[in-house]
Order: C-alpha cells, then sequence, then structure tokens
C-alpha cells in the first residue's frame, strides 16, 4: 500500500466477520478472556449492531475486502449539556503489519466526523496506561489525556 492510498472505511457488515475476529485475536494480545467470540456468536452480534441506529462498527478495507483495521463507536443520548450525546470508542486495532501508514487515522476521523455530525459535546476513549505509543496516537489526532479511567470487569 503506498503511503498515499489509504482504504475504505466503512460500517461493518456480515461478511467482513472473520477479518474482525482476527483484528479483534491482535487486540487480545496475550488476554485469552478478551478473545474474540465464535464464528456463530460474532456473526449473531455484528447483526445485532447492524441494528442499533446511534452505533457504528466501522472497518478499513483494502483490495478484494481484507478487513484491516476496526473501530467500534456508540453514541450515547444525554440529558446534560443541552440534551447533547456524547460518543464513546472501543475496540481500535490496526493489523500488525498494516501499522503506521494511516490506517487507524483514518477510522478515527470517521468516528470524530460522526460524532461531530451527531453533535456530541465530546468523544472519549479508554486505553490500557501502558500503551504509550496508542496514547501518543491519541493525542496527534487532537485528543487529551483529562481524566481518571476506571474499570470493573466481571467474571463470565
Amino acid at each position: 500500500m503506498s503511503a498515499h492510498r489509504l482504504p475504505q472505511v466503512r460500517p461493518a457488515c456480515l461478511e467482513d466477520a472473520e477479518g474482525l475476529r482476527r483484528l479483534y485475536s491482535e487486540l487480545a494480545s496475550d488476554r485469552p478472556d478478551a478473545l474474540p467470540a465464535d464464528e456463530d456468536a460474532t456473526a449473531e452480534v455484528l447483526a445485532e449492531i447492524a441494528q442499533q441506529p446511534d452505533r457504528w462498527l466501522l472497518v478499513a478495507e483494502l483490495d478484494a475486502g481484507q478487513i484491516v483495521g476496526t473501530v467500534d463507536l456508540l453514541i450515547v443520548k444525554n440529558p446534560t449539556y443541552g440534551a447533547r450525546p456524547w460518543a464513546i470508542v472501543e475496540n481500535v486495532v490496526v493489523a500488525k503489519s498494516y501499522r503506521r501508514r494511516g490506517l487507524g487515522s483514518a477510522l478515527m476521523q470517521d468516528a470524530i466526523r460522526r460524532a461531530k455530525s451527531a453533535n456530541c459535546y465530546k468523544l472519549q476513549l479508554v486505553s490500557g496506561k501502558q500503551r504509550e505509543p496508542a496514547h501518543n496516537f491519541y493525542r496527534a489526532l487532537g485528543l487529551e489525556a483529562v481524566a481518571e479511567g476506571f474499570k470493573a470487569y466481571f467474571a463470565s
């Protein structure tokens, strides 16, 4: 891929399931509990996501349907900030062999554009404290580390 050629960024469809599963496996890295669902469950979840009007599971696609990146964007209705919604981004991943080529930026810029178009007052995401290269990437996109994040994981 040339430095000037960007992928097509579009909402995911059922045919993207296997490509998404590969990307989510990379994202999970050494955390077995974070691995993607099996093929049937993934297809079921993708069908459900497609029906959610305020959610976009975006993919970066190269030639011949090759899925090389993804980001999940959810717009959340909100009674504060003059009833302006807010946006949350999760599961940002670009295949290791395609990083540093503008794919992640194309995905995130699309998510940011969608959040702004929905009149969101903010877009937020959480990134593990040890992921300094990812933090630099988010800063380069204009995001700021302005809060301390908290999580609670629940056993299955």
